[in-house]
């Protein structure tokens, strides 16, 4: 089997994020967690390897992702799409530098985009400046992020510190004339020596445009909103592709992201009278058992609608909390305790669950033995549901993995009422 698109995912919940729009541009695609260690098991036009590498170190990131591509490469993939997020969550040293440099060089071509541009959740992309929504990224809240503060809204310097390849702009002008201007500004930007262009994106039909213009490239970099571009390269029209049904038992969300987004999320879900529990940092790290006594706490209000238990907070506790118990650790810590929540409520009975923020995304798969999810119904631009066997519960479980910036206010209880 060959598939068409092999992809390079720097988190989990940004993995689904690409395989939805993927699934719903008309591709078939399967999402691993994690480089298998075999053949693909499933047919799929598009596959979709999800990595936990946005906030590692650099030349860690950087093995794991040719680790994924030595494997898309062996499935035959015959184009590389590396994505992150749609606010470019890095730091100056990396990760999205790093790891574009190795797989151009382990592709051995010249020559690649960059874009974060997601118009339908309202990251835009203009004279190279990134939006969110109407103000600049670094005005969005992402100033605050714990592990990757994005202060500089200017891609083409948050670039630059990052890569030695000399990084240049294909801006809104050149976009507006067509697929056929931004391959020859392509042409001359790599008559200047430059290797990696920032692509303006103000909206989906700058997107469907450039699609086109990407054609037999080697390697894509991009957030998830470039995927709605591709597959007609290959002849495939949206709606053809089939989403599994959810699978019917108790439901909960687990929060771990404190961004704006999900501190939204989880005041409306408390707002609505349902059942939340707080997780405390501070008692985790003490080593009292506060997924025991949370798991306690849920397992009585289960049979009577969706519960929450949530670590999120506003950006002045967590600088708080990272200030007694550094970032690192404190990430690592509340990531831990509720992977192991996750698994006890599944073990409890819930086969609905929606985890949201990124690392703990990863955390919560890798606990559940997630290995293959198959795409669902999206609820929000770039989170859909999806269905897989959580082998270490030995369950079939829909999951929701929602990006901390993703979502609608009222994302937890529209998710759980659809269907």
């Amino acid at each position: 089997m060959s598939i068409k698109l092999g992809c390079i995912a720097d988190d989990f919940t940004g993995a689904t994020d690409l395989a939805n729009n993927l699934v719903r541009a008309g591709m078939s695609a399967v999402q691993t967690i994690g480089v298998p260690g075999g053949s693909l098991r499933a047919d799929a036009d598009a596959v979709v390897v999800a990595l936990k590498t946005r906030s590692l170190p650099a030349d860690e990131a950087v093995a794991q992702s040719l680790a994924a591509l030595a494997w898309l490469r062996a499935q035959g993939a015959e184009q590389i799409y590396f994505k992150y997020c749609s606010t470019f969550d890095s730091t100056p040293q990396g990760n999205i530098g790093p790891v574009t440099d190795a797989l151009m060089a382990r592709l051995g071509t010249d020559f690649t985009i960059a874009t974060p541009a997601f118009p339908d959740n309202k990251r835009t992309v203009f004279k190279g400046y990134l939006f969110v929504g109407d103000v600049l990224l670094n005005e969005s809240g992402m100033q605050h992020h714990p592990l990757t503060p994005m202060t500089d809204p200017n891609l083409l310097r948050v670039l630059a510190a990052q890569t030695r390849r000399k990084v240049g702009l294909i801006d809104h002008a050149v976009v507006a004339r067509g697929s056929a201007a931004i391959r020859e500004r392509i042409a001359a930007l790599r008559a200047e020596g430059v290797e990696i262009a920032i692509v303006d994106a103000v909206s989906n039909d700058d997107l469907l445009v450039l699609g086109p213009a990407l054609k037999g490239m080697p390697l894509v970099t991009a957030g998830s909103g470039v995927a709605i571009g591709l597959p007609a390269n290959w002849g495939l029209a949206p709606g053809s592709a089939k989403a599994p049904a959810r699978v019917a038992g108790a439901q909960a969300v687990v929060a771990g992201s404190c961004s704006a987004a999900t501190n939204g999320q989880v005041a409306a879900f408390i707002a609505s009278g349902r059942p939340a529990l707080a997780l405390d940092p501070l008692r985790i790290a003490a080593g009292e058992d506060v997924a025991g006594e949370a798991l306690a706490w849920a397992r009585p209000l289960l049979a009577s609608g969706p519960v929450l238990l949530y670590s999120t907070a506003a950006p002045d506790s967590v600088r708080q909390t990272q200030g007694a118990l550094g970032a690192e650790r404190a990430g690592a810590l509340i990531e831990a305790e509720i992977a192991r929540i996750a698994r006890g409520l599944v073990e409890l009975g819930v086969r609905q669950l929606i985890v949201a923020g990124g690392e703990t995304s990863g955390a919560v798969v890798q606990a559940l033995g997630l290995e293959q999810i198959a795409i669902g119904e999206q609820i929000d631009p770039g989170v859909p549901w999806c269905s897989g066997h959580a082998a270490a519960v030995d369950a079939d479980i829909s999951i929701a993995l929602k990006s901390g910036n993703f979502g609608a206010t009222d994302f937890f209880l529209k998710a759980f009422a659809q269907g």
